[in-house]
């Protein structure tokens, strides 16, 4: 009787190369979910389908070394989104009228609690589209997909400290945005 011997299972590398639906299975939610939120989901799909055709297409320089295909995955959505700047550009003016239609509210609480977040949503929105776009894909990176820094460094090709920097940059704008940015004391 021969024992068999148990094969490892299989990397990201050899699923972007060999195994591809499981690429998409696994992550296409992640995608879509973070390119509706950029874009709304008209476009949020259309994106999603995108980074995966482009993706496919380009399984074959994807490194080896790469431990996960998520931040690979999220540098080329990152990319086609800023394909479609003037879209989101429009997105975050509306946000930033509160044009969002919705069912009113049943007590005087959540009237209150309503207004402040519509006003609160309108300051983000539009510090969002001040933002310059390198610092807005760093932040977006870390704060609606999940990211750590290391990852969406990775994502955008850029050094850690790059993306440190730009995170820093778009963290302090948020702030004054939203009048929070009190200066620390020592």
């Amino acid at each position: 009787m021969r024992e068999t011997e148990l094969q490892p299972p299989p990397t990201e590398a050899d699923l972007v190369r060999n195994g591809f639906a499981e690429v998409f299975d696994r992550y296409y939610e992640h995608i879509y979910a973070y390119a509706s939120r950029r874009l709304g989901p008209d476009l949020g799909e259309d994106v999603a389908a995108e980074t995966f055709l482009v993706a496919y297409d380009r399984r074959d320089t994807f490194d080896p070394a790469r431990t996960e295909a998520r931040p690979w995955l999220y540098g080329i959505a990152a990319n086609l989104i800023m394909r479609h700047a003037r879209a989101e550009a429009r997105r975050y003016r509306a946000l930033a009228r509160g044009a969002e239609p919705g069912e009113g509210p049943d007590t005087a609480d959540e009237i209150v609690g309503r207004v402040d977040a519509r006003v609160a949503r309108g300051k983000l929105a539009e510090a969002l589209r001040r933002l310059a776009a390198p610092d807005r894909e760093v932040l977006l990176l870390i704060a609606w997909a999940g990211l750590n820094q290391q990852e969406a460094a990775a994502a955008l090709g850029i050094p850690p400290g790059t993306a440190r920097s730009r995170l820093h940059r778009a963290r302090q704008a948020m702030r004054k945005a939203l009048g929070t940015d009190k200066e620390e004391q020592p």
